[in-house]
């Protein structure tokens, strides 16, 4: 860093393929302006939800947090921990660490607003319409739900976690739409057991596991669904109870197949999201309920509203924490994080994820800075 400008490193990704993606680098001018502050960011996790984010990008906004000034090329959004390298802003000081939202790039710039002990929103022009949720930093040393050994498995599974504990939380809501069964696509995710994880000990709903023969002793391991079942086998699930529908593939060739299985006693689909389908929902003249796509901000808006900001906190916290614990028990641990260092290593990886290659045992991190 010098008195005129910063070199920042991006990676960036091109919309029309998202496994194809650049290194480049862009000179940002100093000082900073007056309510701004520079991050320099440390450590990122990527998982298929980041590729989710980018297959979606266009249609929930999601290339819009970090604009890159480039149609053809994108940022894709994941979430880590980042450093105060400079401030303009009192309460956001040099030194301290946040978690949040940030692109694959070795700086953030910000506009730190609404500065509280628990961190910041960044107030920048182009993210005050998008969804807020995604423009919060929060202050590691006043966070909860933060502990310093545990940042790798935060890192990966707070983001998705946040969907499983609001997706249960929806389901349970709407007393699961009068379903006994609730059947559920890509069981391996980590989104879809975290869900799980959640709604264990439901004495109201069957959870069923639909995976794939390579994951299937893998999905039976965990013990969080009552029944593991192969996709090609999917025939064999009852058919004589209402049931629920929770697609985590985004595959419409099973999409058609659950609802002509089901028929009649198919009550809701809910479609909670896709590493490997890009496309949007779309009305594909089914029979049964109309797949309704999953958002989980507006869930967390919901109950923001009933119980409270400190006691949604309070609730999350509480189930993350117990969820973190569990997938990193030393006896029988549910995930391993593997450490990635570098843009290259990123890039692999993100082609791999997009691919469909990943182990549903494996949390990736990537080392972008000290």
């Amino acid at each position: 860093m010098n008195d005129t400008t910063i070199s920042i490193t991006r990676l960036l990704t091109d919309k029309v393929a998202l496994n194809h993606s650049r290194i480049d680098a862009r000179a940002m001018p100093l000082p900073l302006a007056q309510g701004e502050a520079l991050l320099k960011i440390s450590r990122v996790a990527i998982t298929t939800n980041n590729i989710t984010y980018a297959a979606f990008g266009d249609a929930m906004q999601y290339w819009d947090f970090f604009p890159t000034n480039d149609d053809a090329w994108g940022h894709m959004p994941v979430w880590g921990f980042a450093d105060v390298v400079a401030s303009t802003v009192s309460g956001v000081e040099i030194g301290e660490r946040f978690y949040g939202y940030f692109p694959i790039a070795s700086h953030l710039n910000v506009v730190p607003q609404r500065v509280t002990a628990r961190g910041f929103y960044d107030g920048a022009e182009h993210r005050k319409l998008l969804t807020s949720a995604y423009n919060q930093y929060t202050r590691c040393s006043q966070d909860a739900g933060y502990l310093p050994q545990r940042e790798d498995h935060q890192m990966v599974v707070r983001p998705l976690f946040i969907t499983s504990f609001m997706l249960a939380d929806f389901l349970q809501d709407n007393a699961y739409f009068g379903a006994r069964q609730l059947v559920v696509s890509s069981a391996s995710s980590k989104t879809a057991y975290g869900t799980a994880f959640c709604l264990q000990g439901e004495r109201d709903i069957e959870l069923c596991a639909l995976t794939s023969e390579r994951n299937a002793a893998f999905v039976e391991g965990l013990g969080c669904y009552r029944q593991t079942t192969t996709y090609d086998a999917l025939g064999s699930i009852r058919r004589d109870v209402p049931t629920l529908y929770v697609d985590f593939s985004g595959d419409e060739s099973l999409r058609e197949r659950v609802h002509h299985h089901f028929g009649d006693a198919l009550v809701y689909d809910c479609f909670a999201g896709s590493a490997q389908n890009t496309n949007f929902l779309r009305d594909t003249d089914l029979p049964g309920p109309a797949p309704k796509f999953f958002f989980a901000p507006v869930q967390i808006k919901k109950r923001n509203a009933d119980w409270g900001h400190a006691l949604f906190n309070q609730n999350f916290n509480a189930a993350q924490l117990g969820f973190v614990e569990r997938i990193a028990d030393r006896a029988r641990p549910w995930m391993r994080v593997v450490e990635n260092r570098g843009y290259a290593a990123a890039q692999g990886l993100i082609a791999k994820l997009h691919a469909g290659g990943a182990d549903p045992q494996e949390g990736h991190v990537v080392v972008l800075g000290d």
